[in-house]
């Protein structure tokens, strides 16, 4: 009987065996990482490898040396620019305001060169003719102060030594156009009565017609008899 059960547990018959592995699972997760880490750090190698037999790490190297130089480079001449431009900049600025500061003078020095000018002439009509000690009337001007107004100023000097005071009168004369026809038109009232040592300023305004073109102004100077001891034309 115990032969028969010996034999049939040693012949095909005999009932199968399962061999269980008693490792508990987190040994086994770990030796997983750890095949896997290994597994990952031969394929590493074997790519640097790969590439250190090609040359391709050692071109790329002194290829991205070269790069960071050549960047270096470029940014070193972009400051330089950057600089220059800055520079250019500031002297186009200074450059503009001195060329408006100079305008400016300019204009300045030419308003006062017509100013003196203008004194010049003023004096220069001031000035008696040579050798004469009589009656003058100087710097005549005249201007229109509105349509129907005209404004009127001038000097009358008595130039000369010792000379007693002049007495006598001075009318003032428009004449122009009126409605195509000639025109003239005196102060009104007359002649007006004046007394000068050595000059006196005579000065006023003259109404007239709107209509009227007014072409010159006169000043005329007459002494006691009436005659005329001298006068001034002025245009307008």
């Amino acid at each position: 009987m115990r032969w028969k059960l010996l034999r049939r547990r040693l012949s095909i018959s005999a009932p199968r065996m399962i061999v269980r592995s008693h490792l508990p699972w987190p040994l086994r997760w770990i030796v997983f990482a750890l095949m896997l880490g290994f597994s990952a750090a031969i394929g590493l190698w074997a790519f640097e490898f790969g590439k250190d037999i090609a040359g391709l790490d050692r071109n790329a190297k002194a290829e991205l040396a070269e790069l960071r130089i050549e960047v270096a480079k470029l940014r070193s001449e972009r400051e330089g620019a950057q600089s220059i431009a800055n520079t250019a900049e500031s002297l186009l600025r200074a450059e503009k305001a001195a060329q408006e500061k100079l305008a400016q003078q300019l204009k300045q020095v030419e308003a006062e060169n017509l100013g003196l000018k203008g004194d010049l002439g003023f004096y220069q009509r001031l000035l008696p003719a040579a050798g004469n000690d009589s009656l003058s009337v100087r710097a005549l001007q005249a201007s229109a102060q509105s349509p129907t107004q005209t404004r009127f100023q001038a000097l009358l000097m008595q130039i000369g030594k010792n000379l007693p005071e002049f007495a006598g009168r001075y009318e003032v004369l428009l004449t122009g156009t009126l409605d195509g026809k000639p025109w003239t038109l005196a102060l009104p009232g007359g002649p007006k009565p004046l007394q000068v040592k050595q000059s006196l300023r005579l000065e006023g305004l003259i109404d007239h017609p709107e209509t009227a073109v007014v072409k010159t102004l006169q000043i005329k100077v007459t002494d006691k008899q009436g005659a005329v001891r001298a006068t001034q034309t002025a245009k307008l």
